[in-house]
């Protein structure tokens, strides 16, 4: 369980940076850029033993490392221009709603078995999540801009399940550590690639600053897809319980560091949200 404790404990550290950096006016991008390069360099730093192994002798798992890296910063760019165009709440909404393709395509690959706590449970956790997420005011969607929201929405449910995949099935000699920080790498070499252009063109501006700021991410960034990959086995539980219990543990931590250190208004509806987000944990967790 520790595994799984930790990566919630990485990704909300992740949530509480992102606020940060809003306040420091530190271009995220940039700093996601360098974030890659630094989750990669602590992965093949701390376990660079494994470069020797029977691993790189078995290459199955490289095309998963284009697909993750291709997604992490997709994701992400797509994520920023969602934003601009359809608001905070309704991208926040599309990402993390995102869970129900990650936990059908689980489900429907490995035949697990669906009791009734189980479904139960798993409504729980879109109620306490969508509660959470939306926002009280009027989020106007634009027209034009609605495909990102749907890309947004397959696409990080196809990368939650494709790290899962690969965990089960291609990392029989290639280590998690590895794998996330090959992936990771290679989302920052496809970033630098973007980044370098808009310097080019006069758009970007590369600054300490974001560097710093970047390699600060990087570090719990990588943890919380590594940690999150060995928590599918050191958890004893389904795979859709353990993806959809750390999804909704980073909302309900997040939520409720943004009520007591950020000042976020706490309502009614996002009270009963974590409310039920903290059902759902309960009912998953004995579900298995």
């Amino acid at each position: 369980m520790i595994p799984l404790y930790l990566s919630i404990f990485s990704s909300t550290i992740i949530f509480v940076l992102f606020k940060l950096f809003k306040k420091s006016q530190i271009d995220t991008f940039q700093a996601i850029v360098f974030n890659y390069f630094t989750a990669a360099i602590c992965g093949i730093g701390l376990y660079h033993e494994e470069w020797s192994s029977k691993a790189m002798e078995s290459p199955s798992w490289i095309p998963f490392v284009f697909i993750s890296a291709a997604l992490f910063i997709g994701l992400f760019f797509l994520m920023g221009k969602s934003t601009q165009e359809n608001g905070v709440a309704s991208t926040s909404i599309a990402v993390k709603m995102s869970m129900a393709i990650s936990l059908l395509l689980i489900i429907i690959a490995y035949s697990e078995k669906l009791t009734l706590l189980k479904v139960l449970g798993i409504c729980m956790a879109f109620i306490g999540v969508y509660l959470v997420s939306i926002n009280s005011q009027k989020n106007k969607i634009n027209s034009n801009s609605k495909w990102m929201l749907v890309f947004l929405f397959f696409g990080s449910g196809t990368l939650d399940f494709t790290l899962n995949y690969v965990q089960n099935n291609e990392l029989n000699h290639l280590s998690s550590s590895l794998f996330s920080a090959f992936g990771l790498g290679l989302a920052g070499v496809f970033g630098s690639v973007i980044l370098l252009i808009n310097v080019f063109r006069g758009k970007a501006k590369i600054k300490l600053q974001n560097i710093i700021a970047g390699i600060v991410l990087g570090i719990p960034n990588y943890f919380s897809i590594y940690l999150l990959m060995l928590s599918y086995h050191s958890t004893g539980w389904d795979d859709s319980t353990v993806l959809a219990v750390t999804n909704v543990g980073v909302v309900l931590v997040s939520a409720i560091i943004g009520f007591t250190f950020f000042k976020e208004n706490a309502t009614k509806r996002k009270i009963f949200g974590l409310a039920a987000a903290i059902i759902s944990i309960l009912i998953l967790s004995i579900s298995n």
